[in-house]
């Protein structure tokens, strides 16, 4: 039996051996050899910006400069929505953490009523759409009625105006196209002139 001792080197110990370069390594190495004064000025604004809030001046045609503008802006309108987000997941843990009493007995009986639902959906991708989240809210009237009756006229009346506004398009878009149609002979002749 071969044993290895605990101090020693073994021999045939294989050596790491560098790749050479290719050539679109060396092409990527030189491009960022001759951007690295661009991009580095770009760094500095980009930190300076965000740190202080302050604007520095930006290089007339940079395209580095006018990307950081936008970046900068991005995020001053990405944050307070960001922050809302995050406060509204903390409120969110901390009801959960301090949930009223049968709170999680009722949501499993609304999760399972999902499952149910994804059990009836046998086929049909559509079905899989609609039949949990039916079956969810059929479950969740059950514990929370006054709830889900706003929630149905809110619905209702969205459904209502969304309908009528598809009526409104659907409408103009026969005006303009088919009644052009029928005032138009075999051969595209107008008719009644």
């Amino acid at each position: 039996m071969f044993k290895l001792s605990l101090y020693s080197v073994p021999e045939g110990q294989p050596k790491y051996m560098e790749e050479p370069r290719t050539q679109l390594e060396e092409s990527i190495s030189q491009l960022r050899h001759h951007c690295e004064p661009y991009t580095s000025w770009c760094q500095m604004f980009l930190s300076a910006t965000w740190r202080a809030g302050a604007v520095m001046p930006s290089l007339p045609g940079c395209s580095c400069c006018q990307m950081a503008e936008r970046a900068v802006e991005t995020y001053s309108q990405t944050k307070p929505k960001m922050q809302s987000l995050v406060q509204w997941g903390l409120d969110g843990y901390e009801y959960l953490q301090n949930a009223p009493p049968g709170f999680f007995p009722r949501l499993g009986v609304i999760g399972f009523a999902g499952l149910v639902g994804l059990v009836f959906t046998r086929g049909s991708k559509i079905k899989k759409l609609v039949y949990p989240p039916v079956f969810m809210g059929l479950a969740a009237s059950i514990y929370y009625p006054q709830q889900a009756i706003t929630f149905v006229q809110v619905s209702g009346e969205k459904l209502y105006d969304w309908g009528l506004r598809g009526y409104i398009v659907v409408e103009d878009l026969w005006k303009e196209n088919f009644q052009k149609v029928q005032g138009l002979g075999a051969c595209g002749l107008h008719l009644h002139d």
